[in-house]
């Protein structure tokens, strides 16, 4: 028996989650397929490792589907504040919320969190249908549309099939899309820890000539640390006891906010930049990791993720209203050009930064750290700067600007 959608989203993540939700309260067919059911988390639950730095234009989609509120009332933690420096030199820059007029630069939440928030949304929508869990057998482009085969042998067709599942994705695979891709030679080292001093609603970041080093503020207190460094470094840092490391860490943030006290389990996660030569064909279109990943020294990942699944919306449900069929190459082709332009502009000046900040010649360092002080004392570009990065400025979905869109 064949089950008959509009739109078919492979992937129940942060993205495809957002896509359904987005798309939930409308006449259309939507299902998610996602192999591992989400699970809550209380109070009481350990950090999850896995964080995401959530800008404005992220919460105001959040907030437009109905999710907001269950994420905030999952250890969201705001930060007001976010400081850079570069610890070969004296440059440093600081963003604060006020000066933008906002309350907040944004939230650091556990992705767990997010996407069972967004789980839990869907699961109020009548045109939604989860398959969940559920792993994808086989995938068929035909004529007009796809054929996805389940491993327990539901096969469901849909006009639009779309790829949220990662920087794997089997949807791009099927789809014979190619991938151009190129390590970082970095890992991401996380956890989760405890400091002497108080957090004080910032997030922090420190440029080390292995790799950035980011301290984000949770809501009890703790700070998630990111530290991206060089594959060798990285094995390094996983490889010493919990004492070592936190005499390394202390040294590495240059004790700015005291001792660490505690940490918690250590994993790390290669950083590796991909991004697909198309995010569309007839019938099928990709989001989020399947068709980009980027440094996270800037956590824009997710971010841009979050943008994408709103533009791909937005423009089906532009050609819906207008009667155009939603998943011609026509339609699609406008969702491929709003969002690559952004995606590639962000993936390289992340590429950028990290190179520029991982080079240890004196000349680049005294040009980097006088850039940084000059940018941090030139008010109106450093708020064009900050207020881009929010998601506050630019071409953006109309979810992600205003409510009630």
């Amino acid at each position: 028996m064949s089950h008959q959608y509009d739109v078919l989203i492979v992937g129940g993540g942060m993205v495809g989650l957002t896509l359904a939700c987005a798309l939930g309260k409308t006449a259309l067919r939507v299902a998610v397929i996602e192999y591992a059911e989400p699970e809550d988390l209380s109070v009481t639950s350990k950090y999850e490792l896995r964080v995401s730095a959530i800008s404005k234009s992220s919460q105001q989609v959040f907030e437009n589907i109905g999710a907001w509120p269950s994420m905030l009332a999952r250890r969201a933690s705001a930060y007001q504040h976010m400081h850079v420096w570069d610890a070969t030199g004296n440059g440093k820059i600081h963003f604060d919320a006020a000066d933008l007029g906002t309350d907040v630069l944004g939230h650091i939440i556990e992705n767990r969190a997010v996407q069972f928030s967004l789980y839990e949304q869907c699961q109020h929508l009548e045109n939604v249908k989860l398959f969940c869990p559920a792993q994808v057998e086989h995938i068929e482009y035909l004529a007009k549309g796809a054929k996805v085969t389940l491993h327990d042998g539901q096969v469901m067709q849909a006009r639009l099939l779309v790829g949220a599942d990662g920087a794997e994705s089997r949807v791009r695979q099927a789809a014979n899309i190619s991938i151009n891709k190129s390590a970082y030679e970095q890992k991401a080292v996380v956890t989760v820890v405890k400091s002497t001093k108080a957090h004080q609603s910032t997030a922090w970041q420190r440029f080390l000539p292995t790799g950035p080093l980011a301290f984000l503020p949770l809501s009890d207190g703790r700070c998630s640390i990111v530290w991206s460094a060089n594959n060798a470094r990285a094995d390094e840092l996983l490889a010493m006891s919990d004492e070592v490391f936190c005499r390394e860490l202390e040294q590495a943030f240059d004790y700015t906010l005291g001792k660490v006290e505690s940490i918690g389990e250590r994993a790390a996660f290669p950083l590796i930049r991909r991004h697909a030569d198309e995010y569309v064909k007839d019938g099928m279109a990709l989001i989020g990791d399947a068709a980009h990943t980027i440094h996270p020294l800037a956590g824009q990942g997710v971010n841009l993720g979050i943008l994408d699944a709103a533009a791909l919306a937005e423009v089906v449900l532009q050609a819906r209203a207008h009667g155009r069929d939603i998943a011609s190459i026509t339609t699609l082709r406008k969702y491929e050009r709003w969002r690559r332009a952004d995606n590639s502009l962000m993936m390289y000046s992340m590429s950028g930064f990290k190179n520029l900040f991982g080079n240890e010649q004196t000349s680049l360092s005294l040009i980097r750290n006088a850039g940084l002080n000059l940018v941090d004392s030139l008010g109106p570009v450093k708020h064009k700067f900050m207020r881009h990065a929010m998601g506050l400025e630019g071409d953006l979905p109309k979810i992600a600007q205003t409510v009630g869109w």
